[in-house]
């Protein structure tokens, strides 16, 4: 647990601007060193993580490139031309197209690329950048649902569930659309008086050129994620695909390098994960385990759907929210798929409460901060407050109704 407690530390505070993986990697080596995990345990669990983190990179390079092709550009002059100096419209096109990118590029995306470009629109429109800001946060977290693809903890919980590509994302559709449709109600009640502050009229901007070539490749891996589903080949192999095409086309057009292309992948956040990986199971092969076994609800009723999806909201924010899937996937996977796909709406909706609650929330902070924008600890929180237990009983609500009706 100390170890633990030190590597989410640095990974909150990181010193001196230093990577995650800089102390999450000897924490790692130290737990097995000392014999609080095996080596054949820890290596047992950096074989379960490898698909899932070589998906990751993939869809880094993807979303990295789309960058490059311009299709964050292009959505921050569709956002600032269709909201027309309507802060109440601006937040809108965000909520759109936030939800669209997290679900389809991963909240990386959402986080890395439409940030900036979120404050970016609002400075130039003239507008509190604060409300549009946040939603990326959240959104970032929330809207992270509809897909197996949109989340690391995603990829978890798909593995475990057993459901097919399809069936996940049709179980998850109608919760995903509930809780956004939930978030935004709070915004707008929450951001009341700066969303409809009046504005001088401003010019729109000039209609942004779509990158067909980015779009097409996107779509293609998306539709090969369906079909490797079908097939039963891992993901990765589709994202590897649609990452490979726009990384080539960019190095053969030299606008990156090889170089570039790796750092795009951002390895040192990749041996954070695996590193964190041999920490938590060290953690839970010592107690956690046994303790939460004897708190979780039994069973696949509404009542207990909604005990488990507070629980891994709570424990998302006391130990961040990939070593609380990690930690309680294999306590209900053998209650099926929907006692996991609960664990999912705890772990991806109930971060939002706190800077700790995901690794994304944690790298939007810093990315806002660098812009030179400050966040506020007190307004965050009591945002969180409305908005997660606002989005998080309807969303379970919904997920026991599609239970019902798409069935497993």
């Amino acid at each position: 647990m100390a170890l633990l407690a030190a590597v989410l530390i640095w990974a909150v505070v990181r010193p001196k601007g230093l990577p995650e993986a800089v102390l999450a990697v000897p924490a790692a080596g130290l737990a097995v060193a000392v014999g609080v995990i095996s080596p054949a345990h820890a290596w047992e669990e950096i074989q379960r993580l490898g698909p899932v983190v070589g998906f990751l990179a993939a869809v880094l390079v993807l979303a990295h490139f789309c960058d490059v092709e311009g299709l964050f550009t292009a959505c921050g002059a569709w956002m600032a031309r269709w909201a027309a100096g309507r802060p109440g419209r601006l937040l809108t096109a965000v909520f759109a197209l936030a939800s669209v990118i997290t679900a389809v590029l991963s909240l990386d995306a959402t986080v890395v690329l439409l940030t900036p470009v979120v404050l970016a629109t609002a400075t130039r429109m003239g507008v509190q950048a604060r409300p549009h800001l946040y939603a990326c946060a959240h959104l970032s977290n929330t809207a992270s649902l509809l897909l197996p693809v949109s989340n690391l903890t995603n990829l978890l919980a798909f593995t475990a569930s057993g459901l097919s590509f399809t069936r996940f994302t049709a179980l998850m559709a109608l919760p995903w659309l509930v809780a956004i449709g939930a978030e935004y109600v709070i915004f707008r009640r929450f951001f009341d008086r700066e969303l409809d502050a009046p504005l001088p009229s401003v010019d729109p901007a000039r209609p942004p050129e779509l990158p067909l070539f980015a779009l097409v490749t996107v779509g293609c891996t998306l539709a090969g994620f369906i079909v490797a589903s079908a097939l039963g080949i891992a993901p990765v192999w589709a994202a590897l695909a649609g990452a490979l095409v726009l990384a080539g086309r960019a190095v053969l057009r030299r606008r990156a390098t090889p170089l570039t292309v790796v750092r795009s992948a951002a390895p040192a956040f990749l041996a954070f994960v695996l590193a964190l990986g041999v920490v938590v199971r060290a953690v839970v092969d010592n107690g956690l385990a046994d303790a939460l076994h004897r708190v979780l609800p039994d069973g696949s009723g509404l009542l207990a759907l909604l005990g488990v999806a507070a629980l891994a909201a709570v424990l998302a924010n006391v130990i961040n929210n990939l070593p609380a899937v990690l930690v309680l996937l294999p306590l209900t996977a053998g209650a099926g798929p929907g006692a996991v796909l609960a664990v999912l709406l705890g772990v991806n909706i109930g971060p939002n409460l706190t800077y700790a609650g995901s690794l994304a929330t944690l790298l939007w902070r810093r990315i806002v901060q660098q812009h030179g924008h400050r966040v506020e600890l007190g307004e965050f929180t009591r945002l969180g407050l409305l908005a997660v237990p606002a989005a998080l009983v309807p969303a379970v609500v919904a997920l026991w109704l599609s239970l019902g009706v798409v069935g497993v």
